[in-house]
């Protein structure tokens, strides 16, 4: 399979991973053909990317860091956990663990991970999509850091649950984040002190999860917010969440953030660090994101367009490509650059 532009789909392409909606159910499934009417729905859901199936990538696959099953169970019960604390009712605590558990343990058991899919994601589940997000994100960083299992779920569920304050806040706000007023805006970054607020009243989690909501946007330099915490007075599983909880927004549709390219959320993060965020967890991060998702086409500096078809764990922004004679992908014979051997080779550009 490979990444595609829904601007460029065209009646008969094959869905190559499933979407769904923000409860988790499943909107269009993985093998479905696209008749004009589904890409036509695909746009006005607001959906900037799918994976395709294509007869000269079969071999290609694009895989998720935890599986859909458990992707789907934590949209669901984050749907359940905003709806009730929209209805001051108490948190499935329970259910909430037994999800962040199975997602846990799926991370650590994997011996080696690189972040390497992008979100098919629509307006309609983009909190719910973006917080399943960081909760995976923030949960890879964490094992990257070797934090002991007990903090990891902690951090997982934080990380979940640390936009939950905008629950309480206009939809409005939430959902028209480019064209806010300044009054606005400061109106929606008190999801912050509201998430905190509720979180730390339910004793069935404990207090770092709703610190995690409090201080997600906090920067190192005194900038963030609600309280311009400075280096050092910040708890570093809400630095953790700050990192990935960015990264998320600047690689995916509807954030209130230009979408960029994975190989250019993490230059900007390059650049945030030592001065937003501690360096080292920028570094460890990095290490575990595929600058260069599988799936995506590029332009080379050979002039060829190619695909990417695989990751090298030890340089993650130089993978390997396959190519084919004709620009946009001809009929003859395909070859292959791993860029980790063929240094003279790089990406120029990202077409998809």
């Amino acid at each position: 399979m490979r990444q595609i532009s829904v601007k460029t789909l065209t009646i008969g392409d094959i869905l190559g991973k499933t979407i769904y909606s923000s409860s988790g159910r499943v909107l269009l499934g993985k093998g479905v053909k696209l008749t004009s009417l589904y890409i036509a729905k695909l746009r006005d859901m607001g959906i900037s990317i799918v994976y395709i199936e294509d007869e000269r990538f079969n071999d290609v696959v694009v895989e998720d860091v935890i599986s859909e099953e458990h992707r789907r169970e934590a949209m669901e019960i984050l749907e359940k956990s905003t709806r009730a604390v929209r209805l001051g009712k108490d948190l499935n605590g329970f259910e909430l663990k037994r999800v962040i558990n199975n997602i846990v343990q799926e991370i650590l058991f994997k011996k080696d991970i690189l972040v390497n899919m992008m979100d098919m994601r629509s307006l309609d589940n983009q909190m719910f999509a973006h917080s399943v997000n960081v909760c995976v994100l923030a949960t890879v960083l964490g094992k990257a850091m070797f934090l002991e299992q007990e903090k990891l779920e902690s951090l997982a569920i934080g990380a979940l649950l640390h936009d939950i304050g905008k629950v309480q806040l206009d939809p409005k706000l939430i959902n028209e984040v480019d064209n806010l007023t300044p009054e606005e805006v400061e109106l929606l970054k008190t999801h912050t002190t509201l998430g905190f607020d509720d979180l730390r009243k339910r004793k069935d989690l404990n207090l770092v999860i709703a610190h995690i909501a409090f201080q997600h946007h906090e920067h190192m330099n005194g900038t963030g917010y609600p309280r311009r915490l400075k280096e050092g007075e910040i708890h570093p599983l809400a630095q953790i969440v700050g990192i990935v909880d960015l990264y998320d927004k600047f690689t995916s549709d509807h954030s209130g953030v230009k979408r960029v390219m994975p190989h250019e959320a993490c230059e900007i993060l390059m650049g945030l660090a030592g001065s937003l965020y501690p360096l080292e967890m920028v570094r460890l991060f990095l290490r575990n994101i595929a600058a260069y998702p599988t799936g995506v086409t590029v332009k080379l500096n050979t002039g060829e367009i190619g695909v990417v078809v695989d990751q090298n764990l030890s340089m993650p922004v130089r993978p390997v490509v396959r190519v084919f004679d004709e620009s946009e992908f001809g009929l003859n014979t395909a070859k292959e650059y791993d860029m980790v051997e063929k240094r003279t080779i790089f990406i120029e550009e990202v077409i998809s």
